[in-house]
């Protein structure tokens, strides 16, 4: 498929491979993180790449990490990645295909907690609140709809697992795996990156449902790393499209996930092929939602 990588092995220490990302290690506490176009969903990689999302995915990191460098530090250090010392020369073919998807950042000690912000009715938070009048132990007002705003935005903290599937905790659990004061500031961190990038997004038509950071500890210091507020992290709804108690079109990978939800796949490995239409449709609504965004063309 053109322009499309869903997996690479390059010369050099490779010390991971994500879900979507490729990293490697370099000199002086660096790593190069390689967003793919590999596709997870219910924790699952899918065969098929999506054309272009791997790029969409780090050039939108890109983009908020600029937008909070004032309020918030990050691990970025460049994402120039030519000038790099390779274990031997890369082709410039490889090079090319590189470019435009990868970061070299600070290797940091992450915080294996996902911090998950929602601000609207949606996914396995709905479930939950059908469930039991709450999500993730947040108790709601009766009569909320699929798609509706909730009060105000809450923090539901997941485990961070390397295999299998993450699972929701209260903010006192994340305390005891990251101590209290870490997962205190974790919370207001994330819900203020959630609330402003929110509002900005409203500006431009989208709707942020909810989304999920990932922080670390850089010389004492929490840093923002990894994704910030793409289409794999987060979902985005066109404003003008809500209707609270349907299903609102996405320009995130919620197309695949209604798309796997009515195939009958049972949500373990192996994942069925996705049909080229779902393909073009999802790589489509990436790339829109990064113009919408950032008022740029993917590079």
């Amino acid at each position: 498929m053109l322009n499309t990588l869903h997996s690479i092995d390059l010369p050099g220490k490779h010390i991971s491979s994500g879900k979507v990302r490729e990293i490697y290690e370099f000199d002086n506490n660096l790593i190069l993180l390689i967003t793919t176009d590999r596709l997870s969903a219910f924790d699952v990689i899918l065969p098929d790449p999506i054309p272009y999302k791997g790029k969409v995915l780090n050039q939108m990191s890109l983009f908020w990490f600029k937008f909070f460098e004032d309020k918030v530090r990050n691990a970025l250090v460049s994402k120039e990645i030519r000038d790099l010392s390779w274990n031997e020369p890369l082709a410039d073919e490889v090079l090319s295909l590189l470019q435009g998807r990868s970061v070299l950042m600070k290797q940091v000690e992450v915080f294996p907690v996902e911090c998950i912000v929602r601000g609207y009715l949606a996914g396995s938070g709905y479930k939950d609140y059908m469930r039991t009048g709450a999500i993730c132990g947040h108790q709601l007002p009766e009569g909320l709809r699929k798609a509706e705003q909730l009060p105000k935005p809450i923090f539901t903290p997941s485990t961070k697992a390397t295999e299998g599937h993450d699972e929701n905790i209260s903010v006192e659990e994340a305390g005891k795996i990251i101590g209290e004061d870490n997962a205190k500031k974790l919370e207001e961190l994330s819900l203020m990156i959630y609330s402003e990038a929110a509002e900005y997004a409203l500006q431009k038509g989208i709707i942020i449902a909810d989304t999920k950071f990932e922080f670390g500890l850089l010389d004492g210091e929490i840093v923002l790393i990894d994704e910030v507020l793409t289409p794999d992290s987060s979902r985005f709804w066109p404003l003008d499209k809500v209707v609270p108690g349907e299903e609102p079109p996405s320009y995130d990978k919620q197309i695949v996930r209604n798309w796997l939800e009515d195939s009958g796949w049972g949500k373990t490995p192996p994942a069925p092929e996705l049909p080229k239409d779902v393909l073009n449709k999802t790589a489509e609504a990436y790339r829109e939602i990064f113009v919408k965004l950032t008022g740029k063309e993917v590079e």
